[in-house]
This record gives C-alpha cells, structure tokens and sequence, in this order.
C-alpha cells in the first residue's frame, strides 16, 4: 500500500502519539517492576525483622523462666539453710532433737572433716560444694525407725543430706519382758553437703 504525502503527514501525529504511549506504559511497567521488588525487599525485611523479634523475645521468656526456677531453687536452698559453711552446731541439735523425739535408745555419730567435692555436674563457676560425711550408729526396734530418722534428718536442714549408705544387722539379743530391747543396729554414712557462692562473698 502506497501512502501520499499528504496521507503520510496526516498519519504521523498519531503513530508520535502512539509511540509516546508505548514508551509511556514501558516507563510505567519498569516503574511498578522496581515499585515491586522494592516492595518486596521491603516485606523480606520486615519478616525478618519480625522473625528476629520473635526470636529475642522468645529467648528472653525462657532466660526468664530460668531465672525464675534459679530463684526458687536459691530461696529452697536459702530455707533450708543449706547455702553457706558447715553448721555442726546445728546438726548435732538436729540429732539430738530427733533422738529425743523419735525415743532412740542408742546413737552415736561421728563427723569427718569437711572436703571439697571437685566433680559437680554444670557447676557454676564461682559456687563450691562442700561435703562432711557423717558415720551414725544407732539401735532400732523396727526398720522403719531408721527410714524415720533419715526423713527427720532432710526435714531439719542445714545441710543436703546424701545417703551414702546404709546396713542393717540383727543383734541376736532376745527380747525380754521387763525392758525394751533393741534386735537391729544401723549403720550409715552420710554426706552433708553444703554449698558456697565464692562470689556473693565479694
């Protein structure tokens, strides 16, 4: 097809206009191209952002939730006077309010100097455990005044109680009708344990 001069003249206004429209909507389309993926990096960011805030605050309830068990487990400690030297003073109190209370007719014991327990699984770095161990001999009328006499023992603090061991015997003496007669003799080794915080010291 042959177009005149004059036909050609009358065309190019709007293939101009035509051709500014492409490049117009080519400008718009690279313009929400970009306009999107800022958009997008910008979400990206925000997820991140936010993933990481959840991650922090997630991280900050369970050192809370930790510092709080560690705080409940010092105030029981704390209670039971287990925090601190040894107290021999009050274990023998303790003993000798048990004997009198649970009526045993026999008891002695004997406590060994304190020492250094060197191997304590996750142990802070300025807390010492201490253990006195403590040999008991006692007369028994029945086994379970000797499980009575261990729980009165954890019951009176100043210490952690740790039963090392214990060995029941029989005396072989006969009961008789005019006097109580003990027929078992314990045995037990127990470790008190205590604990020091070298740096609340400071």
């Amino acid at each position: 097809m042959n177009f005149t001069s004059d036909e050609l003249k009358r065309l190019l206004p709007p293939l101009l206009g035509a051709l500014a429209l492409l490049a117009l909507g080519a400008l718009l389309i690279w313009w929400a191209d970009g306009s999107l993926r800022g958009a997008q990096r910008a979400l990206a960011a925000a997820q991140a952002e936010r993933k990481q805030s959840a991650e922090r605050l997630a991280r900050i309830a369970e050192e809370e939730r930790e510092v709080k068990a560690n705080l409940d487990i010092y105030q029981r400690l704390k209670q039971l006077n287990v925090l601190g030297g040894e107290r021999r003073l009050e274990w023998a109190d303790a003993i000798a309010r048990i004997r009198a209370q649970r009526e045993l007719l026999d008891l002695r014991y004997r406590v060994e100097r304190q020492k250094l327990l060197s191997a304590v699984p996750g142990k802070p770095a300025n807390v010492e455990f201490y253990a006195s161990t403590m040999s008991v001999d006692l007369a028994l009328l029945h086994e379970e005044d000797l499980l009575r006499f261990l729980a009165d023992l954890r019951a009176s603090g100043n210490a952690y109680y740790s039963v090392k061991q214990c060995t029941l015997q029989r005396t072989g003496l006969a009961a008789t009708g005019s006097s109580i007669t003990p027929r078992l003799r314990g045995d037990c080794i127990i470790d008190l344990v205590t604990i020091v915080d070298g740096g609340a010291k400071q």
